[in-house]
């Protein structure tokens, strides 16, 4: 069972995590591979809508993906928005990636490849990793302007859709660690964290939610 009190932690993490920025056209996106195909729709959708002409979808596979996505995340990402109705010709795909740093630093090597010029990215990432892409890409490229954007729905919509709420706490406390130890070693960027948020995590860490948490001499995850 899961505590009201984790449930409310939980959904102030989720909150935190949320940018809130207003999307607007970009001169490419990233989609950022994970086990949530969500990415993949909503990078679509935004295409649609006119947001960006071309997309690269980056991420090899984890633990969690090399069984449900064995050709790659980033390959699994392409197949599902072509599905979706984005031609084969916008997307690139970059499959060798397997943490945030290295999604963000091979994804700007083939666009600089692709585009002479690049003054703005749309970063699509799951719901609960909005601020930790954004943290770890402005540290990586810092001369553009990230535009962050995921799936819009609720803490327990999000649940439903993964089926499993523990690993999404676990995974929520995991990347709220990260945006507080990763600045000091250097990955991302530093972002204020609000006392109430800081308690939260470690109330979660208390109550066990850690299966996602690393060391903090971690490497780049």
């Amino acid at each position: 069972m899961i505590s009201a009190q984790a449930w409310a932690d939980a959904q102030r993490l989720w909150d935190f995590q949320q940018m809130g920025h207003e999307l607007r056209p970009c001169s490419v996106a990233i989609g950022l591979g994970s086990h949530d195909l969500g990415v993949a729709d909503t990078t679509a959708d935004l295409y649609h809508r006119g947001m960006m002409p071309l997309i690269v979808f980056t991420g090899a596979t984890s633990r969690t993906t090399r069984d449900r996505m064995p050709r790659g995340e980033a390959e699994h990402y392409r197949e599902r928005a072509m599905e979706l109705g984005v031609p084969a010709d916008v997307i690139l795909v970059e499959p060798r990636a397997r943490n945030t740093g290295e999604n963000i630093r091979f994804s700007r090597a083939l666009i600089e490849e692709h585009l002479a010029a690049v003054s703005s990215v749309l970063l699509i990432s799951k719901p609960y990793e909005e601020r930790r892409a954004y943290a770890t890409a402005r540290k990586l490229w810092p001369e553009v302007e990230w535009v962050n954007a995921s799936t819009p729905m609720t803490l327990a919509d999000y649940v439903d859709s993964i089926g499993d709420a523990r690993l999404v706490i676990d995974m929520l406390a995991g990347a709220q660690q990260r945006l507080m130890i990763y600045p000091q070693q250097g990955f991302m960027i530093e972002q204020r964290v609000p006392k109430d948020v800081a308690a939260a995590y470690e109330r979660l860490r208390d109550a066990g939610f850690t299966s996602r948490l690393v060391t903090d001499t971690a490497v780049w995850r």
